[in-house]
């Protein structure tokens, strides 16, 4: 089950997809090791249709079939194994980088219009972690956030930021 994006209208979709096409056409975009070569190809464009007209959910439906079997893995000890991909993987990855271009779009929404950003549970945990758990609320400076995810397209920024599989990420207020 996807994320719930309060904040998923016609503009935030057309600010994801500028936000994929700068992407594009610059730095590029992250591309998971767990991609075959199909789906490393088709990447872009699947991410591009899914922030036009569908959400992580239908974004995690097409790339059934474009993952590797397994993938090299370095041994903490040294040298290599390899290592079975998690059934997982459409849904972490069509989850991360959706809520990652979704909170970029939100980020020139708040600059556009005096606003903040607030982190908020997007999907229902059993268990959720207690990071998660503490960040449900807090404001997050627009500037910072958009900054922050353009450099590092959403993996391991260096602040406090909504993660693929937390749960949570951030609406307007």
């Amino acid at each position: 089950m996807g994320l719930r994006f309060e904040n998923l209208d016609a503009e935030t979709r057309r600010l994801m997809v500028k936000e994929i096409e700068l992407d594009a056409g610059s730095t590029g975009f992250y591309l998971s090791n767990y991609l075959n070569d199909g789906g490393q190809q088709r990447w872009p464009e699947l991410l591009r249709r899914a922030a036009a007209e569908g959400d992580d959910d239908t974004l995690a439906a097409s790339l059934r079939g474009l993952f590797r079997g397994e993938v090299e893995r370095r041994k903490p000890s040294g040298g290599y194994t390899m290592a079975r991909v998690p059934v997982t993987a459409p849904e972490t990855l069509s989850q991360s980088q959706f809520n990652m271009y979704y909170m970029r779009a939100l980020a020139i929404r708040a600059q556009t219009d005096g606003k903040t950003l607030t982190v908020y549970r997007a999907r229902e945990s059993a268990n959720p972690r207690p990071g998660s758990e503490d960040m449900i609320g807090t404001p997050l400076d627009p500037d910072i956030v958009l900054e922050v995810l353009r450099r590092t397209k959403g993996v391991e920024p260096d602040i406090n930021i909504p993660m693929p599989n937390s749960g949570i990420t951030v609406r307007l207020s």
